[in-house]
């Protein structure tokens, strides 16, 4: 195992425009896209609408970057960022303090297990595709079931998934947007009804 830490410098603008934040990121060769923020992750954040007081939630946070871009964008909501990989939580919340955030902590937890009880506006993932299409549809599925009415949910997977992901946002959420086509990645929404 090789213990080099990396570090990530960048700039989110917000998609409305009202403004633009630095951050840093440390990472890992453990963690997934440790050098550099991968082109699905940017495709996402590049389309994500955040407003100020939304409660967020990064489903598959990795080391932190689409929940820390949340938290930026709602500092008067709270945001919590869960991954399975207790390596990825603690680079999460080393993250989170080091961008300065008191709205946003990291929590080790499977899916929602973790989560009981909490209801979110917005929830994103890049989510994986190395884990089936049944635990996709149970991600999606559980993802429904923690939004808020009029909650949000984005997600960035590889474009071959479009068919799947369309077929399942409409079958669960009744509605289907894709915002985003990138040359490998596809970003979609849906709203809770």
């Amino acid at each position: 195992m090789d213990n080099k830490e990396f570090t990530i410098k960048g700039k989110l603008v917000s998609k409305n425009g009202s403004g633009s934040f630095d951050l840093v990121f440390n990472t890992v060769p453990e963690l997934f896209s440790y050098k550099h923020v991968d082109e699905g992750t940017m495709l996402l954040l590049g389309e994500l609408e955040v407003k100020e007081t939304d409660d967020c939630l990064d489903m598959g946070c990795g080391y932190g970057v689409i929940g820390i871009s949340m938290a930026k964008l709602a500092p008067k909501g709270r945001t919590y960022l869960v991954d399975r990989d207790f390596i990825a939580v603690d680079y999460a919340n080393i993250n989170i303090r080091e961008n300065g955030l008191h709205n946003a902590e990291a929590r080790l937890s499977n899916g929602f297990s973790h989560l009981k009880g909490l209801k979110f506006d917005v929830i994103a993932s890049n989510l994986p595709t190395h884990i089936g299409q049944l635990s996709l549809r149970n991600i999606i599925s559980d993802m429904k079931a923690h939004l808020k009415p009029s909650g949000r949910v984005y997600v960035v997977t590889v474009s071959i998934l479009k068919p799947f992901i369309k077929r399942e946002f409409l079958s669960v959420f009744g509605n289907y947007e894709k915002l985003k086509q990138g040359r490998k990645h596809l970003v979609s929404m849906a709203v809770k009804e």
